[in-house]
């Protein structure tokens, strides 16, 4: 069974930073393409970033240069660095995966979903 284990997130004031980290356990496909979506309160849901097994990445247009997306593969981790937060990035943050290749943009919707993790940012 895929599991997804975000960690990370908590309150900042605009301007600072935080990194989520997620562990994936129990994956068996050879390929993979992992992201994050965000979802605030009353909104839909936003594709964030994604990665692939060959480590290409892609970042939504709205947060491209203040966002990154990484991964330690030998860990089954995968990492999103944020920086230079503002108060509209305050949302549940979820990291997600599918056994298939990422798209051109940051999906919403992923085979596999974590339980989220909270960020908040402050004006």
């Amino acid at each position: 069974q895929v599991q997804l284990a975000e960690s990370g997130g908590g309150s900042v004031q605009a301007g600072g930073s935080l990194t989520l980290s997620c562990v994936r356990s129990g994956y068996g496909y050879s390929k993979y393409c992992m992201g994050w979506f965000r979802q605030a309160p009353g909104k839909e849901r936003e594709g964030v970033a994604i990665i692939d097994t060959d480590g290409r990445t892609s970042v939504a247009d709205g947060v491209k240069g203040r966002f990154a997306i990484s991964q330690d593969s030998a860990n089954n981790t995968v990492y999103l660095q944020m920086s230079g937060l503002k108060p509209e990035d305050t949302a549940i943050y979820y990291c997600a995966a599918s056994g298939s290749f990422c798209p051109t943009r940051p999906p919403t919707k992923y085979a596999f979903e974590g339980q989220g993790t909270q960020v908040t940012v402050s004006s």
